[in-house]
């Protein structure tokens, strides 16, 4: 089976562009078929900011109003993704930018309401992979921003880490796919004071242990969530750290494994 990497990276490595440039250096340097998935909330509340527009989170996560919806499809598939995609084009990659509503590939159902009302967030059901992968075998390389779509003309706001993990469970039916969550620090950390102190291995068994000892917590139990949920249904690798992981010097980042 032929492999497939797909890396996403979060709102630090995309707002400075030095990082944005080292990163995709990189990424166009990294062997085989390839996706790009990328985020850009830090980016999005800066905009609404300028517009006026205000914007809520609640536990981390934005409430989707429509006003915010149109602010994110602007900032997510304009201003961040075109930017990706032509510095991609530069460093002779050819780059393709996506939406979920692109050729279909992503479908989601807006959240139901429950204790809180997200709005227009998305919850992924299906991904295309079959036309994502017409893509890849015609050596495009797709980039992906955090916005999918309802079939019924309704574009949604919807969670990177889930985009990279459900994209990475539908191409494990074509290609041994390997996710990277790529951010600002080394890894998953023992100590958050100590940047060095990388858990090089979480396992099932070690992921309770860790959340027990209140090691793991906050915004990094749904990324670690997301990450058991692609290697439950067909991901082969599952790794977290910066982007020093595209490196062969660097050995110090977190394998995620059943």
């Amino acid at each position: 089976m032929e492999k497939l990497s797909i890396i996403k990276i979060g709102g630090n490595i995309i707002e400075d562009e030095t990082s944005l440039g080292k990163f995709l250096k990189l990424f166009s340097n990294i062997e085989g078929k390839k996706i790009l998935v990328h985020g850009g909330g830090k980016r999005a509340t800066q905009v609404s900011e300028k517009l006026g527009i205000p914007y809520k989170m609640i536990d981390g996560r934005r409430i989707t109003d429509a006003e915010t919806l149109e602010v994110i499809t602007m900032v997510y598939g304009g201003l961040v993704n075109k930017n990706i995609v032509a510095k991609l084009q530069a460093l002779q990659v050819d780059a393709i930018g996506l939406t979920g509503a692109d050729i279909n590939s992503i479908t989601s159902e807006k959240r139901p309401v429950k204790e809180i009302d997200f709005g227009f967030v998305g919850d992924v059901k299906k991904v295309a992979s079959n036309s994502i992968d017409k893509l890849i075998k015609a050596d495009f390389t797709p980039v992906f921003c955090a916005i999918t779509h309802d079939k019924n003309g309704q574009l949604l706001n919807t969670n990177a880490d889930t985009i990279a993990s459900t994209i990475g469970v539908g191409m494990s039916k074509i290609y041994e796919t390997s996710i990277y969550y790529c951010f600002e620090l080394n890894g998953v950390l023992e100590d958050f004071k100590d940047k060095e102190s990388v858990v090089k291995t979480i396992n099932s068994e070690s992921y309770k242990k860790l959340l027990a000892n209140k090691i793991i917590t906050d915004g990094m139990i749904p990324k670690i969530d997301n990450c058991f949920d692609a290697l439950n249904n067909g991901v082969s690798k599952v790794y977290i750290g910066n982007t020093g992981m595209f490196t062969k010097e660097n050995k110090n980042f977190t394998t995620i494994t059943l």
